[in-house]
């Protein structure tokens, strides 16, 4: 074996019985990994990445087996291995640091135990020493105060600082090789860029390889030596990050480089989308999996399965029409001409003023401050964008604006009226026109409905028109989010990820609502279905004149669809401002470290090395937030003016405001600027 290369997947085959129904995840996959090397697998959900890397560990789920090929670990052939001898391998020389943390972990075993528990087991440690090995892992992976953490639960911990945790416990042994099975999806941005970073320099440290499983082309562009694309189970295009990216040759890698959206892209276009779905994996598959999909796809790519293509410096690929170069996308514009805002001289459709949250945090006088003196504007037909960390109290905000939440103190006002204080009977007429999106389209729809009867509740509920004309309407509302009528008599467990929120945004809409609030509608989505999410949000903006709320930590899908930005940090208003001010000219240190952590789908871009563009640490607890400025805690510029001084809202032009003691631009001084 080659004295470079720690692992060799040859023609990997995996199979899933489930009763009659056998599933093929992964198809004759071939792959490598160096000594010290990062190999990025990537593609939409159910490409096969995730059970590559289970196949790898040998932990197929029940009903799983390799059905053929290799998979060569430094010269010892894992397929076939006895148990014995797989469990002396997973967490010595092979270990995973898993996608959702608080699954992983064990929620009723403390930390320390679980980061000792490997070392007592592959490396015969005393408890005494194991508990030492642990602490010294969670100082490693840079979590505070790692003696006190050792005895905490997985609970009392921050997503963060549960994926660190994980970390410490994959690294515990110093393997070979980790697999990092999307260790970032349910982060936030900050987090997210925290914890690459972390793994690339433990991997430089321990002298480790990695494989680096995601969906998200940024995170591949930064942080991968080589890619392997995956599509339908099986690699359709592997070579080094920046040949696949500027020579990009399979159809499907370009268009999913397509379907990104960035920073740049003009609203006024749609973004690129992939038609269709993912193959299923249960039905033979002739031909290229992905030609139902392509707009290159011949007669041959439907019948013939590609032949593998080899360029010099390992590029490989199999695809009869190659790209020719870097993913540019056609993307169509939109038809629709936006409507006219209204001048400043009308009253805007919702108006918060000074909204306040608080709720019981397990003790007498220990409250959460989920919202604190919030206060904004909508107009009629404008686009509001909400953006900050997870905790920062958007989602608090959001659900007070349709009237879910009641708000301590404060007022949402929406056409010039008060709801926020309304009895449930007096408010009732009135919430037909304030609807919510909710992110977790799977949780929110009724599994025992089907999509016919969950579209016809609400209006059912309002007493509009008869049945007939309720399913008239749900018809309608299915045109309009792109999905066939068959849909009514299907269950939500029936639709794909996209669809459901597709049906989520019809039920919004069903009682044609004046103010729409979408909380993180697409932060579960694959790049490309949330493409089609976005494009169908645009264009019901653009056709309804609606006002909108649109909440993300996700600062691409807010450009997209925002006529103006707010920034919360826990529980304020940072900076307020039209979206090309906000996202051209950050004012505020905490906005602009939010852009920076962004991971770009370059592999030339590099993140800025400014000190006042790197947000560190996590956010402190909005039980007992920092004194003056909340922010000061986390910011390079922080002075004692800021731990002393609450800044206010002040204008940094006619619409753009920030509350910071030291703007990353001047504030204007003149009369009136302090708000």
């Amino acid at each position: 074996m080659d004295d470079g290369r720690v692992l060799t997947i040859r023609d990997l085959s995996v199979e899933i019985r489930r009763g009659e129904r056998v599933i093929r995840p992964v198809s004759g996959v071939s792959l490598s990994l160096d000594r010290g090397e990062t190999l990025g697998i990537v593609g939409e959900t159910g490409s096969g990445k995730s059970m590559t890397g289970l196949a790898i560990m040998g932990m197929l789920p029940a009903g799983g087996r390799v059905t053929g090929g290799s998979i060569d670990l430094d010269g010892e052939e894992l397929v076939g291995l006895p148990p014995a001898r797989y469990r002396a391998i997973r967490g010595d020389d092979v270990a995973m640091v898993f996608q959702d943390s608080m699954t992983a972990l064990n929620p009723t075993r403390r930390i320390g135990e679980q980061i000792a528990e490997p070392v007592r087991l592959h490396r015969g440690a005393s408890k005494r020493e194991a508990r030492g090995r642990a602490e010294e892992m969670l100082a490693l992976v840079g979590l505070p105060r790692p003696a006190e953490r050792l005895d905490d639960y997985p609970h009392q911990l921050s997503g963060g600082m549960r994926q660190r945790v994980m970390i410490a416990m994959a690294l515990a042994c110093e393997p070979r090789i980790v697999i990092a099975d999307e260790p970032t999806t349910a982060l936030d941005v900050t987090i997210q860029a925290e914890i690459l970073d972390l793994l690339d320099d433990l991997r430089s440290r321990l002298g480790m390889s990695m494989i680096l499983i995601t969906h998200d082309m940024g995170v591949i562009a930064r942080h991968a030596d080589r890619v392997g694309v995956m599509y339908g189970g099986r690699v359709a295009e592997t070579g080094p990050t920046p040949v696949i990216f500027r020579r990009t040759r399979h159809r499907y890698t370009h268009a999913l480089l397509s379907s990104i959206p960035s920073l740049t892209h003009d609203r006024d276009e749609e973004l690129f989308s992939i038609p269709g779905t993912p193959p299923d994996l249960t039905v033979l598959q002739e031909g290229c999996p992905f030609a139902p999909r392509c707009e290159a796809a011949t007669d041959r790519c439907r019948q013939e399965r590609p032949e593998l293509s080899a360029e010099e410096d390992g590029h490989t690929y199999d695809c009869w029409h190659p790209a020719s170069g870097p993913a540019t996308g056609e993307r169509a514009r939109f038809t629709t001409a936006r409507l006219p805002l209204p001048g400043p001289e009308e009253p805007p459709r919702l108006r918060v003023v000074d909204l306040r949250r608080e709720h019981p945090a397990g003790g007498r006088r220990r409250t959460v401050k989920a919202v604190s003196g919030v206060s904004f504007e909508v107009a009629a037909g404008e686009t509001f964008g909400l953006v900050g960390e997870s905790g920062c109290g958007k989602s608090s905000l959001g659900r007070m604006l349709v009237a879910l939440d009641r708000p301590t103190s404060g007022e949402v006002i929406f056409d010039g009226e008060p709801v926020s204080g309304m009895s449930a009977r007096a408010l009732g007429p009135r919430r037909t026109q304030l609807q919510m999106m909710f992110q977790d389209s799977n949780a929110s729809l009724d599994p025992r409905m089907r999509i016919g009867t969950i579209l016809r509740e609400p209006m059912a509920i309002q007493g509009v028109g008869g049945r007939a004309q309720r399913t008239a309407r749900a018809r309608e509302l299915l045109r309009d989010v792109g999905l066939p009528e068959a849909v009514l008599e299907r269950y939500p467990y029936e639709l794909s990820g996209g669809q459901r929120q597709r049906v989520g945004l019809a039920r919004a809409l069903a009682l044609d609502p004046k103010v729409l609030v979408a909380d993180e509608p697409v932060s579960a989505l694959d790049v490309s279905i949330r493409s089609q999410v976005l494009n169908l949000m645009r264009r019901v903006q653009l056709e309804r004149g609606l006002s909108s709320v649109v909440i993300s930590h996700d600062l691409a899908v807010v450009r997209y669809l925002a006529d103006r930005v707010g920034v919360m940090y826990l529980g304020k208003l940072v900076e307020i401002g039209t979206t090309e001010e906000v996202y051209g000219a950050a004012a505020h240190p905490y906005t602009a470290g939010l852009l920076a952590a962004i991971p770009e789908a370059d592999p030339d871009a590099r993140p800025p090395r400014e000190a006042a563009a790197r947000v560190r640490g996590e956010p402190p607890s909005p039980v007992d937030p920092p004194s003056g400025c909340h922010f000061r805690t986390r910011c390079a510029l922080a002075t004692e003016v800021c731990a002393g001084t609450e800044p206010p809202l002040r204008a940094v032009t006619g619409t753009h405001r920030v509350a910071c003691h030291h703007p990353l631009r001047p504030v204007a001084e003149r009369e009136g600027a302090w708000s």
